[in-house]
């Protein structure tokens, strides 16, 4: 499988996303609105980074023939076992063969197309799968301004010798699409037309069930890219006490930052549409 580092650390990664499922889907909700308009019952859609399933879940319930990829085998297992009548697929889909699965009449993902090491590959390939006029729908972040990058992690961060910010500068990451120039570029290449590229600011609410969201954005925390490096970096070099005081030190920042006495912020994206020839 090719981009062999990312599956790596995806299927790594993957395990707290799925731990903390109910969380992610209720904050990232908003952003699954733009990708589920305009899909019909029938049509074959494509779910690139299907994650643990959650948009799967919601195309299938309109009726369409959904097929998920992902890279990670810890979320493909997840997503398979939420959404059984849908097709996922562990695979790159910058080099999977994915027309034995089309042609798809739509191509969406949410968050999940910002990891590729060859993104103009990666979108002709997935092109090649699409009928003529097949719609895709993206939803990437827009800007390194997100507090889902910042809130809390940054204390981390501040301890680490070297730790990793996501910038709209780094070629691969989650802020790799920031720049709207860049992706137009990529989908052009990739032979995509009529691209549009427009904004999109989504509610992260973390108050689920009446909480006020800090134990859940605590829990997203220690389980991102970030927490889990912080975590092997300064647990045994802090102690299990120290570190613990490190984890109310973020506790404490999160708690800072309610408003209206929830954890929630605005998440900036963009939402990019193009059509396959």
């Amino acid at each position: 499988m090719a981009n062999e580092e990312m599956r790596a650390a995806w299927s790594d990664r993957g395990a707290g996303w799925v731990e903390n499922e109910r969380v992610f889907d209720a904050v990232l909700a908003p952003f699954s609105e733009p990708l589920l308009a305009g899909v019909q019952a029938g049509q074959r859609v494509l779910d690139i980074g299907c994650g643990a399933g959650a948009l799967l879940e919601r195309l299938t319930a309109v009726g369409a023939a959904a097929v998920g990829v992902d890279i990670s085998d810890t979320m493909v297992a997840a997503a398979g076992a939420r959404v059984p009548s849908a097709t996922v697929l562990q695979a790159d889909a910058q080099t999977a063969d994915l027309r034995a699965h089309g042609p798809f009449d739509r191509v969406v993902s949410r968050f999940g197309v910002m990891f590729f090491e060859d993104p103009v590959a990666a979108f002709t390939n997935i092109r090649s799968a699409t009928a003529a006029g097949a719609h895709l729908t993206l939803v990437c972040w827009r800007d390194a301004e997100n507090p889902m990058f910042t809130l809390g992690n940054s204390v981390l961060a501040a301890r680490m010798a070297d730790a990793a910010v996501p910038s709209a500068s780094d070629p691969v990451g989650p802020l790799a699409f920031g720049d709207a120039e860049r992706v137009r570029a990529v989908l052009s290449g990739a032979g995509w037309h009529d691209i549009r590229i427009e904004p999109f600011d989504g509610i992260c609410d973390y108050g689920i069930d009446g909480s006020d969201g800090v134990e859940e954005r605590l829990a997203v925390v220690l389980s991102s890219s970030t927490g889990r490096a912080a975590r092997a970096q300064l647990a045994p070099a802090l102690g299990a006490g120290g570190w613990a005081t490190l984890v109310d030190d973020v506790r404490a920042e999160v708690h800072r930052h309610l408003v209206d006495g929830v954890v929630k912020f605005v998440g900036r994206v963009w939402v990019v549409t193009a059509r396959s020839t």
